[in-house]
C-alpha cells in the first residue's frame, strides 16, 4: 500500500492528501458496515432489563418504521442506544456524535437528548429529577423527543416479542450512512 511522505502534517503536499483522501473515501464507504457490526455488541447485554440491548432498539426501529416514520427517523431509532457499548454514562451524546453528520438537525437533537426524557419514566427512582427534560420546554424538538420516548422508546422491552434481525435494517442503515449531510468534509467526499 503507498503511504503519504511526511513526518509532521505541516510538511504534507497536495499530492500526499490525494492518496490520502483515496484511503479515506475507501474507509468511509465502510461505516455501515462497522455500524452494523457495532450494533452486535448490543446482543446479550441485557443490564437488567427484559430483553438485550439490540432488541429494544430493533424493537424502538420496528415500532417506528410499522408507525410510517422515515428511514431516517428509523435508523435514528435504531441506533439511539448504540453508544451504551462506549459511552455508558452519556450513551446518548455518542449516538448523536454518529448520527449527526448523516441526519437531520432535528432528529440528531432528538437522539442527543432522549435519555434526558426518557428518564422522566425512572428518574424518580433512582434520585434524579424526573422533570429534567423540562430545561427544554423551549426547544422547537422537545415534543417530537418527547413522542420518540413514548411512543417508540418507552414501548421497546417487549420480552415476549419474536426475535428480530439487524438484517431487517440493514438496507437503511446502508443508504442513511451514504450521504452525509452536516459535514465538513462534505465536499471532500463528494
Amino acid at each position: 500500500m503507498l503511504q503519504a511522505n511526511f513526518k509532521m502534517m505541516a510538511e504534507s503536499t497536495a499530492e500526499d492528501w490525494q492518496l490520502i483522501m483515496g484511503e479515506q473515501l475507501k474507509f468511509i464507504a465502510g461505516l455501515p458496515e462497522r455500524i452494523l457490526a457495532h450494533m452486535q455488541l448490543l446482543a446479550d447485554d441485557y443490564g437488567g432489563f427484559p430483553v438485550d440491548r439490540l432488541q429494544h432498539s430493533l424493537q424502538t426501529a420496528e415500532l417506528a418504521a410499522a408507525a410510517g416514520e422515515d428511514d431516517e427517523y428509523v435508523v435514528c431509532a435504531l441506533l439511539h442506544d448504540i453508544g451504551d457499548t462506549l459511552g455508558s454514562t452519556n450513551h446518548a451524546d455518542v449516538a448523536a456524535a454518529i448520527l449527526q453528520p448523516f441526519v437531520s438537525e432535528e432528529n440528531h437533537w432528538m437522539i442527543k437528548h432522549h435519555a434526558i426524557f426518557q428518564g422522566y419514566n425512572f428518574f424518580h427512582h433512582i434520585g434524579l429529577d424526573r422533570n429534567m427534560r423540562d430545561g427544554f420546554r423551549d426547544s422547537p424538538h422537545y415534543e417530537r423527543t418527547e413522542a420518540f420516548i413514548e411512543k417508540y422508546d418507552n414501548r421497546a422491552f417487549d420480552a415476549d416479542k419474536s426475535m428480530l434481525s439487524l438484517d431487517e435494517f440493514a438496507p437503511l442503515v446502508r443508504r442513511v450512512f451514504s450521504d452525509p449531510k452536516n459535514s465538513m468534509y462534505r465536499q471532500a467526499i463528494a
